[in-house]
Formats: C-alpha cells, structure tokens, sequence
C-alpha cells in the first residue's frame, strides 16, 4: 500500500503557484503598459517655464486719514451710549479748523501672476489683475522688481500687457491651442496667496467651455487659486496654451474647477494692444437669442442652431443689410452658426468696415445678406416696451388659440418701425400657456407674414386645428417666437 503524504503534495502545489504568479509580476511591462503606468514628471518643465513667470502686485493712491484726535470726542461718546455705559462728563472741544488735504500715499491693491512674453520686457496678464491700479510692480524670480507700464487692457477677454525695462529676459513658448486634447497633463505656475512661483498640475477637463463670457474657456482641474490669475497653463512640451483665468468655488479657494483664456485668443488679443492699446471689436446692432429645439422644428429650420433676432438697432449695419427682428441668422461668413454667442464671437473678431456675408432663415426660406460691420462702441441698452396706445375694434379670429386681436394702430407701427401686424387684446388658455400677453404684435403665424386681421383671418383658417403652431412676435422693441399648442 502506498502511504500518500498529503502534507507535501499541498507544499509542492503552493510552491508552483507561487512561482508562476512571481514570474508574471516580474514579466516586464509592455511600452504601452509602461506609459499608461507612469506619473508625468514636471521638473523638467518647471526649470524651462519657471523663470518666465513673474509676480504682480498693484499700488493705489489714497489720501491720508486725519490725526488720531479727528473726531475722537464723538465717537468715545457713541461708544459709551451704544454699550449702555454712562456718558462722562467731558467738556465739547471747540470746533477745530479745516485741515488742508491730505498727502496721497500707496497702499497695496492686488496681486496675481503673468509671464514674460517677449525677452525685451512685454508681460501678459489677465485684465483684472490691474484694473484700477495707479501703480504695477512686477518681480522676477531673481528677485529684481520693475515698475511696469500698462500698454493696454481688455476687459472683455480679461487679457492686458504691461512692459518693463529690461531686456534678455526668457519669453515663454506659445502653444497651438488646437492640438490641446481633454484628458491631457497641463501645469500652472503662479503666485497663490502671494506665494511666489507655486507650481500645480492636472488635466484638460474641457475645450471651449461656454461661462458667458466673451471667450470660451479651457476648463482643467488644475489647482488655481486667488493669485494664480495671469499665470501661464502650460503642456507638456513647455508651450503655455491659457492664461489662468477664473475658477469656479463657493468657498472663495480650488474646487478642481478652473479656467483658462485660450492663448491663441490672447495673443489675437495682446497684439492690438501692443499697436493702439486697445481692441477694436465689430458689431452688426441687432439683440440676439438661443433658438429652442421646438422653435425651429416648428418653422421648417430642423436643427436648433443659429441666432435668433430678437431685435434690430435702428439704423444700425444689419437694419442697413435688410435684417429683420424674427430672423434667424444661420451663417456669417460661410461658418455655421451653431449657437447664438457663436455669431457675437465671429462679428466681434472681425475688423470693422468689412463687408460680411449672412445667412438668414425667415418664413421658411434662407436669405443671403451683405452686411457692413461697424465697431463696437459700448453695450447698447434695450429699450422698454412700448406702451399701449389708442382703442381698435378687437376680431374674434384668434379665439380658438385664445387670442382676441385688433389692428395695430398706425401710430405704434411707426413707434415700432414695422409696416404691420395685429395687436394682442387679450390671450388665454393655449396663447396663455405659450407666453403671449394683451399688447404684443404678432407679425408672423405659421411662417406666414399678418400685416392686419384680414390676412391673420386667412393665415388662421389655413391651419391645422390638431397641429401647434409658431407665431413671431413682438414684445416692445423685442421679438421672440411662441408655439401654441392646441388644447387637449
């Protein structure tokens, strides 16, 4: 009989396994595996960029306060009151003479961060970093500090450029901004909290991220905080592609969001700067709007994109150019306009005096325009609704949208600029529901321009009562889309 003992077979089976498993962890890792496992090294990229990056504070002038017996008397005698403490019994001073003005002295305003754009002394930097600033200080890493001058800044984009006198100084590489891909290592380099040349990483979390503003943003989870604005974001072959810009936190520090300008904006930017010190901007003088989903599959235009005109400024390029409040401008230049700030971006970047192609879509049919862009000047502000004005003898031909309409009186249609329409008395029910109110104009239904009742009338028997329907509109000087939609 065979004595089997098992004691042995189990050590001989977990020493095989052990070597099998020890001789895969060992097994070297593939390139690609490698790559995927290995952490960026930014040392290398700190040494290159670092000492192109430079710390910002700002001065401002303020007027000395008076001596410390200025008002002394008065507020002792305020204290003891609102403590509930008995008032002593000091003898009024008499009233002193009118001090002369008081010196100016500088006190600090700011701080934040920028980068050496040119090697004889041209500092980029964001717009805010020196807004309202008498004087601008910029500090290099060896610790030489510069008044600096403000060639120009842009509210707007938030991109300024200060020059100082110095020369050989190590200018910073500029990206292609294009070639930057989400998921990728960039590096900020800045002064946080007046902390001179901090350096933080991460990746690119978003392209054209849309905030609002003029620009779209690259929007990373870099750790950018109060002093970081101005700084460079930098890739991984040491070109900067952003300005740091903006974060966005509710506790006033990082939350993993921030913001950066595109570089290929900002240097579009700097360099208008640097030839007048200031950005000439074009505009056409029209109010615009987002187009709904709804909107446009309610009037033929399919997909929702484009600008809707909300209004057009009188006299203005576009009145000029044949623009009208309802159209929906779809092209500029041949570049599909996929949302409305799109076309503020193309108008505003092109140089005023040009003449510019547009693509309108109205009543179911796109037009060609030629348009003459103008510059932009300063944000117009719109005008209030124009109030209502003499009787007219409402029809019935609405009611079963809930409408009850009149026609428009000659007087509002000048007061309005349009050479018709009929006036809202009263909306209820489905016209309710869809936003319109006593005293809008309605001037177009179902693609179809209404100068008065009777052509609402026809436009109206037309319809199909099982089917919503879009009616353009305006609202004072605005005009803007709603789509009725039948009762159930």
């Amino acid at each position: 009989m065979i004595q089997i003992d098992w004691n042995k077979v189990r050590a001989r089976a977990v020493a095989a396994a052990f070597a099998v498993t020890a001789s895969v962890a060992l097994a070297p890792l593939s390139p690609a595996m490698a790559q995927n496992r290995t952490l960026p090294d930014f040392t290398d990229l700190v040494e290159q960029v670092g000492p192109s990056v430079v710390n910002i504070r700002t001065l401002e002038k303020v007027v000395q306060r008076g001596g410390p017996d200025a008002g002394s008397q008065d507020e002792m005698i305020e204290f003891f009151r609102r403590f509930g403490l008995p008032i002593p019994n000091v003898p009024r001073q008499a009233p002193q003479p009118r001090r002369q003005q008081q010196p100016e002295e500088e006190q600090p305003r700011g701080m934040g961060s920028g980068f050496v754009l040119t090697s004889d002394g041209l500092i980029m930097t964001n717009a805010h970093v020196i807004e309202g600033a008498d004087e601008v200080l910029v500090t290099l890493t060896d610790k030489r500090e510069f008044k600096a001058k403000i060639i120009g800044a842009d509210k707007r984009s938030d991109v300024a450029v200060v020059k100082i006198d110095a020369t050989g100084l190590p200018a910073v590489k500029v990206g292609d901004v294009s070639r930057l891909k989400v998921g990728e290592w960039v590096m900020a380099i800045g002064s946080p909290f007046g902390l001179d040349n901090s350096v933080t990483a991460g990746i690119v979390s978003a392209k054209q991220r849309e905030t609002g503003d003029y620009l779209p943003f690259i929007q990373t989870d870099v750790a950018i905080n109060p002093g970081n604005s101005g700084g460079p974001l930098i890739n991984m072959r040491g070109e900067v592609v952003g300005i740091n810009s903006q974060i966005y936190s509710r506790s006033g520090g990082s939350m993993g969001i921030s913001f950066a300008i595109p570089m290929d904006e900002a240097v579009r930017v700097s360099e208008q700067l640097r030839a007048t010190g200031r950005v000439s901007r074009g505009r056409i003088g029209v109010q615009i709007d987002q187009v709904t989903k709804e909107v446009a599959e309610s009037i033929g235009l399919g997909k929702a994109q484009g600008a809707l005109v909300r209004a057009v400024e009188a006299g203005s390029p576009a009145e000029k150019a044949g623009v009208e409040a309802g159209d929906i401008i779809t092209r500029f230049e041949g570049k599909v306009v996929e949302k409305s700030i799109d076309l503020s971006r193309m108008v505003g970047s092109t140089k005023p005096g040009t003449r510019s192609a547009l693509t309108v879509f109205r009543r179911g049919v796109s037009k060609d325009l030629m348009v003459t862009i103008a510059e932009l000047e300063s944000d117009k502000t719109a005008k209030k609704p124009v109030e209502k004005e003499e009787k007219a003898k409402p029809s019935n031909a609405g009611q079963a949208l809930g409408l009850v309409i009149s026609e428009l009186p000659d007087a509002l249609k000048k007061e309005l600029k349009i050479k018709g329409g009929v006036k809202v008395d009263a909306a209820t029910d489905a016209a309710a529901r869809a936003g319109l109110r006593e005293g809008d104009v309605i001037i177009q239904i179902a693609n179809v321009e209404v100068t008065n009742v009777r052509e609402f009338e026809a436009a109206v028997g037309k319809l199909d009562k099982n089917k919503a329907v879009n009616l353009l509109f305006r609202r004072g000087d605005w005009a803007q889309y709603a789509l009725i939609r039948p009762s159930r």
